[in-house]
This record gives C-alpha cells, sequence and structure tokens, in this order.
C-alpha cells in the first residue's frame, strides 16, 4: 500500500499533463490551408492547355486508377490533375501534329510542367514512346455532368 500512493500521484501527473497537451499546435491549420491551396482546381473551362505530356510505365497495368477501373495499357485513357474524371479530350504532339482521343480517368501528373500521363497505347499514337515526354495540347471535347 504504501508503494502504491506514489505511483498514483505519478500516474495522475502523466494523464494531466498529457491531457493539457492535447490539441494541435498553432502552425497546423496554416499548413492545411497551404495544402489545400496547393491542390489544383477542376477545370471545367472547356480551353486547350499546352504544357508536357509523359506515359504510364507498364508496370501500372491492372493498377486501379482514380475513377476505380483498372489501368488497361491498350486503352486511349489519361490522368490530368486538372480535367474532371471522365473528360474526353483530344491530345495533340506539337512537334510532330500527331493526336489521340482519350479520356480522363485518373489523377496525375505528379512532375512540374507535365499536364497529362497517357497509356502505352496513346503513347504510341502520338510517337512519344522513345523521347518518354513531349510537348502537347489538351483540348477538351466532352465534360462530365457536374456532380451535386
Amino acid at each position: 500500500m504504501r508503494h502504491f500512493l506514489p505511483l498514483a500521484l505519478i500516474g495522475a501527473c502523466c494523464i494531466s499533463a498529457t491531457a493539457s497537451a492535447g490539441g494541435t499546435p498553432a502552425e497546423a491549420p496554416q499548413k492545411q490551408q497551404a495544402k489545400k491551396a496547393a491542390k489544383p482546381a477542376m477545370d471545367r473551362s472547356g480551353k486547350a492547355r499546352k504544357g508536357k505530356a509523359s506515359y504510364y510505365s507498364h508496370k501500372f497495368a491492372g493498377k486501379k486508377m482514380a475513377d476505380g477501373t483498372p489501368m488497361n495499357p491498350n486503352a486511349n485513357v489519361a490522368a490530368s490533375k486538372t480535367l474532371p474524371l471522365g473528360t474526353k479530350a483530344k491530345v495533340t504532339n506539337l512537334e510532330n501534329g500527331k493526336s489521340a482521343h482519350v479520356e480522363i480517368r485518373d489523377r496525375g501528373p505528379y512532375v512540374d510542367g507535365r499536364i497529362v500521363d497517357v497509356s502505352p497505347k496513346v503513347a504510341r499514337q502520338l510517337d512519344i514512346e522513345e523521347q518518354g515526354v513531349a510537348p502537347v495540347e489538351v483540348k477538351p471535347i466532352e465534360l462530365p455532368p457536374t456532380q451535386e
């Protein structure tokens, strides 16, 4: 019993200190706002955009995309950070004029300056397989209905 009282006091102090230390630092809300601000807004303007395209590695074949479907390297699919999922678009290689129609089914690419990742099939159609990256124009053709 003699040893119980000091242990009980130490335990009570630890619980009290832990409870009063709760909450988040003052910087946490600012960091959360910065993360939210960094997330690009959905672009439903229908305007063409220019940037660089890259393409999915074959290792992503069968992996789930943002829309829940498996990535099919032989489909005309692409990833965009800003176009809504389900958008149908025309991607044109600005170096050779070759183009392909795609459906946006995934999010990405997450590399500065790149605006679209395309499937290996589309990369072949655009003739960018060898170089891996090319300047493109992405022109939305059909936007999906807004979700409410």
